[in-house]
């Protein structure tokens, strides 16, 4: 293909000299690119060069974790948040198992449902789920969410055997700082290699977990003058949230709000002693020139007698002549606090994924319209944390649980244990997390309604929002009806009582709404 069109190439030659091109500056060719690359005295401390997420976590880690734990004691606001996960995320009564078992026909297995919820229950009592027995499976979830949000990852070691309690199948947390985040060996034999204190094959996927010992005698493996144990990765739950993409270890949940933190409580504090001195109306003494006692040469400063006046609220004291009062008038804080406080929370809020108005706990000048916006935004991120710690902690320990509570014939119906080999079967279950009350509940009740009856939903999803699980609803409500009925009540007024219907209706009769028409 030519370099040039027909028409330059029939044009004759001129005998004019050619034109001198015109050449464009670099710098306005890269004013034409991204603002956010340009390189100028004002990103002259911007980072420009991508770092792998191994390094980021391996120079970061310790970092943020000590300083994040150190927030997490001190800061009002961090403790608000974490209080708030457990609150949200795990629930005050923890996340419900809730048994699928389906005989060949597609109907649901009532009593192997109500066996397995019933063993799951009873093993999660503290003096069977935790191999120390001081804490309950609803406990150490709340304290595995607690430290992935201060550490940015939980351990949990999964103990079988005499030594793991009454079932033979325990919990142990470990502390994330015994795995050593510098513990980087590779040429292992087939590929393996350690990064961060986990054994990986060639592919990446974890095969063992290194964790620090005080103890010599216990080590497996010895690096640095320091003593490692190895557990394999079938006995290790590492639960964190990856940030980027190749990360093998959690960063602080708390990492983009800890400058904030740090800085809003510093701020607080310094307003907090500046105002207590202000409001102690503190002074000297001044006298006038040529006037006040003599100074003594010989006498020494320690042996001066220094003058005091004392008040009392709404007195003032009569001072000799030549001598004046002094106050220092210290009028910070003022308005401009409460306006930076404000913003210093909004920033923490947005990083920590909560509404400001419920980290900061503050209500003042809300409509419902706002508070009901950043609620529901709030309860999208608990929703997705929830089902994290459902993939992360609830279902690798129920599938490690199971097939041992079948074994040992722990799990029982009328006094027959559940088979074994029919683990496909037993180990379907469904999860239900907390939920939380409607914002609105007249008017989200009539939605759910308008739902309901436009087979946009159907009432189980509608009770499983509200935390409930339906199989458990429609029992409670047929032994309602049996109770009713045992006790004598007319089925007219079970009937109302249950469907709001005129309690002196005939079913079928016109005043009967859910009658034909």
């Amino acid at each position: 293909m030519w370099p040039f069109n027909k028409s330059q190439r029939s044009q004759p030659a001129s005998s004019e000299p050619p034109k001198k091109q015109r050449r464009v500056p670099i710098r306005k060719i890269m004013s034409r690119q991204y603002q956010s690359a340009a390189h100028d005295r004002l990103t002259d401390s911007w980072q420009s060069t991508p770092i792998p997420a191994d390094d980021i976590v391996w120079l970061n880690q310790r970092t943020l974790v000590g300083r994040s734990r150190e927030q997490c004691q001190n800061n009002d606001y961090a403790v608000s948040y974490l209080r708030k996960l457990c609150q949200n995320v795990i629930g005050h009564k923890g996340v419900q198992l809730q048994g699928q078992n389906r005989d060949p026909n597609g109907k649901l297995d009532a009593l192997a449902n109500q066996a397995i919820e019933l063993a799951w229950a009873n093993w999660s009592k503290r003096q069977n789920s935790d191999i120390t027995g001081r804490q309950s499976l609803r406990n150490l979830a709340n304290q595995c969410i607690r430290t992935a949000a201060i550490d940015g990852e939980f351990f949990v070691r999964i103990l079988h055997g005499a030594d793991a309690g009454p079932w033979g199948f325990a919990l142990q947390l470990i502390d994330p700082q015994r795995c050593p985040i510098d513990f980087d060996e590779t040429g292992l034999r087939n590929g393996r290699f350690r990064r961060q204190g986990i054994e990986f094959d060639a592919n990446g996927k974890p095969l063992a977990y290194l964790f620090g010992t005080l103890s010599p005698a216990y080590a497996d493996l010895m690096y640095s003058g320091r003593g490692y144990i190895r557990i394999p990765a079938e006995e290790i739950i590492h639960g964190f949230i990856p940030v980027m993409t190749g990360q093998k270890r959690g960063l602080p949940w708390t990492s983009t709000a800890l400058w904030r933190m740090n800085m809003q409580k510093g701020f607080g504090d310094a307003a907090l002693v500046n105002a207590r001195a202000s409001a102690a109306k503190g002074g000297w003494l001044e006298w006038d020139e040529n006037a006040g006692p003599e100074p003594d040469e010989d006498m020494d400063d320690k042996d001066r007698e220094e003058i005091f006046m004392e008040g009392d609220p709404g007195i003032w004291q009569e001072l000799p002549p030549g001598l004046r009062a002094k106050t220092s008038d210290l009028n910070f804080p003022a308005g401009e606090f409460a306006i930076f406080d404000k913003q210093m929370l909004r920033g923490m809020a947005s990083g920590l994924g909560v509404a400001y108005n419920s980290l900061a706990n503050d209500l003042e000048n809300v409509n419902y319209s706002s508070i009901r916006q950043g609620t529901l935004d709030e309860r999208e991120n608990w929703k997705d944390l929830q089902e994290w710690m459902i993939e992360s902690f609830y279902q690798p320990i129920f599938d490690a649980w199971l097939p041992r509570a079948l074994l040992s014939q722990r799990i029982t119906v009328a006094g027959k244990p559940l088979k074994p080999e029919k683990l496909w079967k037993h180990r379907e279950v469904i999860w239900q997390p907390r939920r939380w009350s409607w914002v609105d509940p007249q008017k989200d009740v009539n939605a759910a309604i308008k739902s309901v009856e436009n087979v946009f939903q159907n009432p189980g999803q509608i009770i499983r929002e509200q935390g409930q699980d339906p199989d458990t609803v429609w029992r409670n409500y047929a032994n309602d009806i049996e109770s009713m009925k045992a006790a004598g009540i007319p089925e007219n007024f079970i009937y109302a009582t249950l469907a709001g219907a005129d309690p002196t209706a005939q079913p079928g009769s016109n005043n009967d709404p859910n009658a034909k028409k």
